[in-house]
């Protein structure tokens, strides 16, 4: 517990659908408040980490962003992990967009698979709350059905993660002065190809400066990108601190 109502960060997976980079794991992002944590997003590979840093069943909630596979398949073995770990068997509340359970139900052709240890809840914008946790959420442009998200008291600085977003205007709803802004830079320093609903870092800084974020941290980098023109391009829109983050990294927000 960090005290004085600080948020901790806590980086288990930070990579996208596809990377050559040692270790790199999909999107999972922990978050604590005191007492009560919940986990941003459980990517390809993601479970071992989040098994490393705190006992799985007790998170507060996982809550899923979209239903790409690098966000959420990792689902598939905190299931596994609930339903044959624990005798009786151990449930996790997760909140997702509608049709998560039916993609994980489908994938191993078993009605029912999701829901023998977890309790899903479709995901809409607005506020939802996970053990006194306040979690604002708003649509992006990506999928369908994508969503960012503010994590934290209003008043006090919070944590804006971004999910997978093609449309960094999406996000201003979200970010309030001096928040840590957790964001997708898939294409690096740009441009962004027409076709991919993704951000660059010019996008990222601009977003940045024009929402008085604290601080930039940039996740979701694809294969290929230069990490050093990545991060200078965010600063050349945004005099804030950014850093690009890494798999164990821990940061306190407010």
């Amino acid at each position: 517990m960090i005290g004085n109502g600080a948020l901790e960060l806590t980086v288990l997976g930070a990579g996208p659908a596809y990377t050559d980079r040692p270790g790199a794991t999909g999107a999972a992002y922990l978050v604590r408040d005191g007492a009560t944590t919940i986990l941003l997003d459980l990517g390809q590979g993601a479970f071992t980490r989040f098994a490393g840093a705190m006992e799985p069943s007790r998170v507060g909630a996982v809550v899923i962003s979209h239903l790409h596979p690098d966000h959420f398949v990792d689902l598939v073995a905190l299931r596994h992990y609930l339903r044959y770990q624990f005798e009786p068997v151990r449930r996790v509340r997760v909140l997702g967009p509608a049709g998560l359970a039916g993609r994980l139900d489908a994938l191993h052709a078993e009605p029912g698979f999701t829901a023998a240890a977890l309790d899903i809840e479709d995901l809409r914008p607005g506020r939802v709350e996970v053990e006194g946790m306040p979690i604002r959420v708003a649509r992006v442009r990506h999928t369908d059905d994508s969503h960012g998200f503010r994590v934290g008291r209003e008043d006090a600085p919070g944590l804006v993660y971004s999910g997978d977003c093609g449309r960094a205007e999406d996000l201003d709803l979200l970010v309030r002065p001096g928040d840590t802004l957790l964001c997708e830079v898939s294409f690096g320093p740009g441009p962004v190809p027409a076709d991919a609903e993704h951000l660059d870092g010019p996008a990222v800084g601009a977003l940045a400066a024009r929402t008085g974020a604290g601080t930039v941290l940039l996740t979701h980098l694809q294969m290929g990108f230069d990490e050093a023109a990545t991060v200078a391009s965010v600063r050349a829109r945004f005099d804030g601190p950014v850093a690009l983050v890494e798999p164990g990294d821990r940061h306190s927000i407010g």
